[in-house]
């Protein structure tokens, strides 16, 4: 049996390492996104990109929300970082590899990772194996969501809820339930003025696209075989509004649309996100 606490990742938190590695390796330059460390952190076996879930045609456009997405998480972060902002916090943090690859700007912050202890001493374990960095600008934070509260966690690892901070949550909204999503939006809302909040998102299956559906039912079979399944889904009025009612400042959604607009328009080979996932971005 696995020690208890170093458990691997689930095949969701892998599998999105595997599409953003995929991207370096088969989609046209420039990339949007350029990340091969998760892949060796994942050390997925022999052959993995010939999955079904990673075929490079049926699946591109989960790739290609993949890498948009955290690249528009990287890009606000930047954007914080020149106004003094100094804390990141990832929520659900998976196989991110920021502080891995951008040393010069994990200089300026100190990186809170929070996720499930098991998945997360096993992420650490790999990172030795591999002599990467584990500096003292990241704090890994585990927390076991169903017994202990990631807030008291977060203070306790020198969280600074008096200086803002930018907050991400990608690829977690829809584990969780409506109650789940409107209290964690509360407790973000408390933090300093001029934090921010970047969180991904699901449309209802009615709001996706014809030629998108297929892929979607993919996806959520997927998540429930894999004893995850997608139970919360937002139109996006209904998240921008709960945002604000939970006591953000400002709130707007960023659509798949601009998300092509930003990091897509000039490519030939007609990689676009999936219009399923949706990016609330809010503002204390």
């Amino acid at each position: 049996m696995p020690n208890e606490l170093t458990i691997a990742p689930d095949n969701t938190a892998i599998r999105v390492a595997l599409w953003r590695a995929l991207h370096t390796q088969i989609d046209a330059a420039p990339h949007v996104f350029d990340d091969e460390i998760g892949l060796r952190i994942a050390q997925p076996e022999e052959g993995w990109q010939h999955r079904p879930d990673m075929d490079p045609q049926t699946t591109s456009p989960m790739r290609a929300g993949m890498v948009s997405r955290a690249r528009f998480v990287e890009d606000l972060l930047v954007e914080q970082i020149a106004r003094g902002v100094d804390q990141y916090v990832l929520l659900g943090a998976g196989l991110d590899t920021f502080a891995q690859r951008r040393p010069e700007l994990l200089a300026r912050l100190t990186v809170f990772e929070v996720d499930q202890p098991g998945p997360q001493a096993w992420k650490r374990q790999r990172l030795i194996e591999l002599g990467l960095d584990l500096p003292d600008q990241l704090r890994l934070v585990p927390v076991d969501f169903e017994v202990d509260s990631w807030w008291e966690r977060l203070i306790a690892a020198g969280f600074d809820p008096s200086r803002p901070a930018v907050v991400a949550s990608t690829g977690v909204s829809m584990y969780l339930t409506r109650e789940a999503n409107t209290a964690t939006l509360r407790q973000i809302s408390t933090l300093a003025p001029g934090s921010t909040l970047a969180m991904t998102f699901m449309l209802p299956f009615d709001l996706v696209g014809s030629g998108e559906q297929q892929m979607r039912r993919f996806a959520e079979q997927g998540a429930r075989a894999s004893g995850t399944p997608f139970i919360s889904f937002f139109r996006p009025d209904e998240i921008v509004s709960l945002a604000e009612e939970s006591g953000f400042a400002r709130a707007e959604y960023i659509s798949s649309e601009e998300l092509t607009r930003r990091y897509f328009a000039d490519r030939a080979d007609g990689l676009r996100p999936a219009e399923s996932e949706q990016i609330l971005l809010a503002t204390c």
